[in-house]
């Protein structure tokens, strides 16, 4: 299979925990459960994002600021979502994005979505993340590239989003071989209409890939025409099985 590389062939055996980063659930007032059910005990999440209306919103948002508090008390890190438009938006757009979600949201960090990935791009994108950083010291920085970038890219953020798409297009994916370099906590995959029968092989291939945060859902996008990390797996409690401890169906 092609994501049985020989690169790959240890990183199931590093100890690195796998975990759940959740990209982007709908908005509270419409997804109140699933903001409710990511708290339960024993959920192994490594971060949430938070998304109020295609970035932090014109003002604060009760409902919001409620779910991402509850979070952060349990000891989950919330990030804000900044979208790069591939590259299209401005530093000062993405950086008064940040602010507000510091000041309203008190978030961890950001997820950088639609981040470009080629090298000619990497200048500007650093000089993001350091921005960012300026803003908050110890913040979590995770560039949302979709798929595996120009290396240069893994120097300047805590972890890169190397895959996200469909389960059709996940079960051949392959690893770029220059991030076998690099730790299984560096890297995340997120991957929609994955059947529950496939967990487990969803499961291996991001170990033997080398990723240790991901997203898999059943949902899918219906050919582009609606969000699938919008609402959570209906296999949820098996998958936090499967992964996590504390759970079970």
């Amino acid at each position: 299979m092609p994501y049985l590389t020989s690169t790959r062939a240890g990183t199931a055996s590093t100890g690195v925990r796998t975990g759940f980063g959740v990209p982007g659930l709908a908005h509270p007032l419409v997804a109140p459960d699933e903001w409710a059910g990511l708290g339960c005990p024993g959920t192994p999440l490594h971060w949430v994002v938070l998304n109020v209306a295609d970035g932090p919103g014109a003002h604060p948002d009760p409902r919001c600021l409620e779910a991402a508090g509850r979070l952060r008390n349990a000891g989950v890190r919330v990030l804000g979502h900044l979208d790069a438009a591939h590259g299209a938006r401005s530093l000062g757009e993405q950086v008064s994005d940040a602010h507000r979600y510091l000041d309203w949201y008190q978030v961890d960090g950001f997820l950088l979505d639609h981040c470009p990935s080629d090298r000619a791009a990497l200048p500007e994108v650093r000089r993001t993340v350091s921005t960012l950083r300026a803003s908050r010291d110890d913040a979590h920085i995770v560039l949302g590239h979709g798929a595996h970038p120009y290396p240069g890219y893994a120097e300047n953020a805590d972890q890169l989003v190397t895959f996200s798409g469909s389960w059709a297009d996940y079960r051949w994916s392959q690893a770029a071989e220059w991030s076998a370099d690099y730790p299984p906590d560096r890297f995340c995959h997120f991957v929609h209409g994955v059947p529950r029968g496939h967990l487990e092989e969803a499961l291996r291939i991001a170990r033997w890939q080398g990723a240790a945060t991901i997203w898999f859902t059943d949902r899918t996008d219906c050919g582009g025409r609606t969000d699938p990390w919008e609402t959570m797996p209906g296999y949820w409690d098996e998958i936090v099985s499967r992964v996590g401890t504390g759970v079970s169906e």
